[in-house]
């Protein structure tokens, strides 16, 4: 007489596990979790972000440049800064003479720190002027091999496009920059039109940033590490001297390295993106579950329906940004954004250091 066996359960490995069922796996590792902090499949806490890295200055043939890397997404920033003559950029006209230096400043001044005219400078509204011109030129690459989709050969992806028009949407609204450091201003010795009053300043040209990222490998949240990068590499940007030659009435640009000039970024403002989890009801009785993760990876934001991005600087809540689902409501978001003001200083000291 033979004796039964009893069959063996059937088991997955962990890989094959997420790979068939990656929602309940990780439901499975948030709610398997023995503390009062649940634990994500990737080991991070629900409010934990990935930590930071920063190179500055890490191209040779660049204005300013960065490499960045926040957990296993990385990121290449380029900034290059090309010349473009006033008569070349269509528009100018509108702001003309009054956008250039303030009377008596001559070309390649620079404003004492702390003086009054800075003070105005800082509240003054020259984002109209950075955006119709087109001063600001952003562009998003992925390489091939960064994500298991991204093949050679094949078109922008729809992700890089809203890339693109989700950063110049903010690299305006945040006011970033000053287009004061932008211009390139002339003041003539006299005035043509009368001679016996002061002359007036006139804009000769803009420089124009052409701003490039690009994807080395993407483990998700793409946006947040792409800010990133442009933060780090504005902030090694410099420029060098240009100037107006009116003999050769052509703009000159100074060979020496000392005399070239760092941007000036207008604060700090930081980005943070949240991915909700949705739970499923188990079959035990316990009740339904939503999870708001933190600096979500490629793993869970595939499996996430919404998204949260809250872009704050020092002094406040700048812009949220909100797609799908509504599992966030006004507590969540007051959450979230105490979470974020604690990620803010910690870009801070990241961007500080570098």
């Amino acid at each position: 007489m033979t004796s039964a066996i009893n069959p063996q359960p059937l088991t997955f490995p962990r890989p094959i596990f997420a790979a068939v069922s990656p929602h309940p796996f990780l439901q499975a590792h948030l709610r398997s979790s023995t503390s009062s902090k649940p634990f994500r499949a990737n080991g991070r806490l629900v409010t934990e972000f990935r930590p930071l890295g920063v190179n500055p200055g890490s191209l040779t043939h660049c204005n300013g440049s960065a490499v960045v890397r926040t957990g296993n997404t990385s990121v290449v920033c380029g900034v290059r800064a090309e010349i473009l003559r006033e008569e070349d950029i269509p528009g100018t006209q509108t702001y003309g003479a009054g956008a250039g230096a303030t009377a008596g400043e001559k070309d390649g001044d620079e404003h004492m720190e702390g003086s009054e005219e800075q003070e105005e400078e800082e509240e003054e509204d020259d984002g109209a002027e950075i955006a119709d011109l087109h001063l600001l030129v952003p562009n998003i690459e992925l390489s091939t091999g960064s994500t298991p989709t991204t093949l050679p050969g094949n078109a922008p992806s729809s992700l890089a496009q809203t890339l693109i028009s989700r950063i110049n949407s903010l690299l305006h609204s945040t006011r970033l920059l000053r287009a004061k450091d932008l211009r390139i201003t002339y003041t003539p010795s006299i005035n043509p039109e009368d001679p016996y009053s002061a002359p007036e300043t006139v804009v000769k040209g803009y420089w124009v940033l052409y701003i490039d990222i690009f994807f080395i490998s993407l483990d998700g949240n793409p946006f947040d590490a792409a800010w990133l990068g442009i933060l780090a590499a504005l902030k090694s940007t410099k420029l060098p001297k240009a100037f107006y030659d009116e003999e050769l009435e052509m703009i000159l640009c100074s060979d020496s390295p000392s005399e070239a000039k760092p941007l000036r970024l207008r604060g700090l403002p930081v980005t943070c993106t949240f991915a909700v989890f949705e739970g499923q009801a188990q079959d035990d009785g316990e009740e339904r579950k939503d999870w708001i993760l933190s600096d979500p990876d490629a793993f869970e934001e595939a499996i996430c329906r919404e998204s949260v991005t809250v872009v704050l600087e020092k002094g406040g809540l700048m812009r949220v940004e909100k797609n799908g689902g509504g599992a966030v409501g006004r507590d969540e978001m007051k959450s979230l954004v105490k979470r974020s003001k604690e990620r803010w200083a910690v870009w801070e000291a990241v961007l500080g250091k570098a």
